[in-house]
């Protein structure tokens, strides 16, 4: 028995090394071929386009995405005011009309000078983030929310309650600076992520909705949840899924309590779709559309561009299985699709080859030119 694990362990660690070990070869040769610098490699036949056997344009289309800049799983790009402006471009291009900072800052890092989280130990960041956001979001017309402070105390406690009382400062410090200054701050995005009934989040959604909108003059406010699915598990384990997911309805009988307390000071819910199973997406979507109806929310769909089926987290997702995510989404009568994130796992300047393909693939799909 333990050599058998011993022998499983070790394949894993060679499939992982070899992975990591082979991306800087990938982008080497990518960089050498756009430089010039190896001129007998093969180019694209551009005269070729694909020919899709299933119905164009039959999926909701992404409107909006997330900025993952301060994240704890996935890795960081390293990009400068000019690499941004470029993928604000290709966003553009698309039809993404909405930027969403998933977070202002996480445990110690932030995204911008924050006078009181400064003082509080978090670290100085080298450049103000939500000030570039702002300016690139006006300089191409979209709309940008801004993401609350994430102390990581609900990640080590499971009372999201701990969130509220860092953000009281933090609403009124970055509308301060931030949102009396530029028009395109259009909303704010409450960070703490949930599945269930988690300690304090009713309050929590509630407290610090209403401060949003009561300091902005009712700009709107979002959450972005997951479904308890079996796809519900710990990035850094190594399952790809459980047995004791929730049923549907459970889920209805949970969230409609929690819709029931938020109403009035959450008004949009894009719950995540990558933790149930394709086959499962328009009973738990029928659900959530019925849901936000009846207590007067936008029901949108985080459309997760990364792959949940993957041994190795986190990869660009296969074309079709993002293509199924989001005609099921438009079945369900959804309001607003939104994904995350387009940086890492769609953009042609990505660090991952493959989500440049997929941006590809996406625009054939919906006949974007």
């Amino acid at each position: 028995m333990e050599t058998n694990d011993r022998r499983d362990f070790l394949k894993k660690a060679a499939i992982a090394g070899a992975s990591v070990a082979a991306m800087p070869i990938v982008a080497a040769c990518a960089n050498s071929t756009q430089s010039g610098g190896n001129k007998h490699l093969l180019k694209t036949d551009d005269s070729i386009t694909g020919t899709l056997i299933v119905p164009k344009k039959a999926g909701l289309q992404i409107s909006g995405t997330f900025l993952d800049e301060i994240s704890h799983d996935i890795p960081h790009q390293n990009w400068g005011e000019k690499e941004w402006d470029l993928d604000f471009r290709y966003m553009k291009s698309i039809g993404i009309d909405t930027v969403i900072m998933i977070r202002s800052g996480y445990r110690k890092f932030i995204t911008y000078p924050s006078e009181y989280l400064l003082k509080k130990g978090c670290y100085m960041p080298s450049v103000d983030l939500v000030d570039m956001y702002l300016r690139l979001a006006a300089k191409y017309d979209m709309k940008f929310y801004f993401g609350l402070y994430d102390s990581g105390k609900y990640w080590d406690t499971g009372d999201l309650s701990y969130e509220i009382e860092h953000n009281k400062y933090v609403i009124d410090e970055v509308w301060r600076n931030y949102g009396e200054k530029y028009k395109s701050f259009a909303g704010w995005y409450i960070s703490g992520e949930i599945s269930r009934k988690t300690k304090g989040a009713i309050n929590a959604f509630y407290s610090m909705g209403k401060q949003c909108k009561d300091v902005s003059n009712g700009l709107p406010t979002f959450i972005s949840p997951w479904i308890d699915g079996k796809k519900a598990v710990m990035a850094a384990g190594g399952q790809l899924s459980k047995a004791d997911s929730v049923s549907v309805q459970e889920h209805e009988k949970e969230w409609g309590e929690i819709f029931d307390g938020i109403k009035g000071a959450v008004d949009a819910c894009a719950f995540q779709d990558g933790h149930i199973d394709y086959d499962e997406l328009d009973a738990f979507f029928e659900v959530n559309k019925k849901l936000a109806d009846k207590y007067g929310l936008q029901c949108w769909t985080n459309a997760e561009t990364f792959d949940r089926d993957m041994p190795i987290r986190f990869l660009p997702i296969k074309f079709d299985k993002l293509r199924m995510k989001l005609e099921a989404a438009k079945r369900a009568g959804y309001d607003k699709a939104i994904t995350f994130e387009f940086s890492h796992f769609m953009s042609p300047q990505s660090a991952y080859l493959q989500a440049g393909y997929l941006y590809d693939r996406y625009k054939e799909y919906f006949e974007i030119k």
